[in-house]
């Protein structure tokens, strides 16, 4: 009877697992637009250094997001569809690159992208802090040129809850989404960047 719950509970484990993916797919098919806040935790590879920011998160598929990143420090990345802009109001200075040179194995390229299966190899993660993980594993390209240990996304039932980046020299980057609004309206000028008066642009 043991071994019996056993391995009830290792296949029911193994099953959520599975939807999770599921889950990942479902959300970038149905998922066409969204809105949420943010919460991003850089974690140093030792583990002792911590840097928290906060701010608002939208998107519209295909290729088109907006990072807007409040506190400590304002800082705006948009992706209008053909490239991506980042602007840091203090520096005055805004820089651009082509979307597909910029996006690569990204959160956005996860949120927002057109291709999930195209461009990731998914496979699902055990369950921890109460959240579906699956492991998003970059293809073709851009995986030599990702610098990424791992690209995982998380939910929490249906919903997108998180986001973990873990770069190529261990820092850990943690986006923990709330205020979620799946398929919201989002006006079109949210994704066009225009560079404000006086402010050097950089493009690469």
């Amino acid at each position: 009877m043991k071994q019996l719950l056993i391995s009830l509970c290792l296949a029911a484990a193994a099953h959520a697992q599975a939807d999770a993916v599921q889950t990942l797919r479902d959300f970038s098919r149905e998922v066409k637009s969204g809105k949420a806040e943010f919460t991003q935790t850089v974690t140093s590879p030792d583990g002792k250094r911590k840097k928290n920011s906060s701010g608002s998160f939208e998107f519209q598929r295909p290729n088109q997001f907006r990072f807007a990143y409040a506190k400590p420090f304002e800082q705006l990345i948009v992706g209008d569809g053909k490239k991506v802009w980042i602007y840091d109001p203090d520096l005055q200075q805004a820089s651009s690159r082509r979307m597909d040179q910029a996006l690569g194995a990204t959160p956005a390229a996860l949120l927002a992208g057109a291709n999930l299966e195209k461009d990731f190899e998914l496979k699902a993660q055990p369950s921890a802090q109460g959240l579906d993980w699956v492991l998003a594993t970059p293809r073709g390209p851009q995986a030599d040129s990702a610098g990424l240990q791992s690209l995982k996304i998380g939910f929490k039932g249906k919903e997108l809850a998180a986001i973990e980046v873990v770069d190529g020299f261990g820092q850990r980057s943690l986006l923990q989404f709330s205020a979620v609004s799946s398929n919201a309206v989002v006006a079109p000028e949210r994704f066009r960047f225009v560079l404000p008066a006086g402010a050097d642009l950089i493009e690469q």
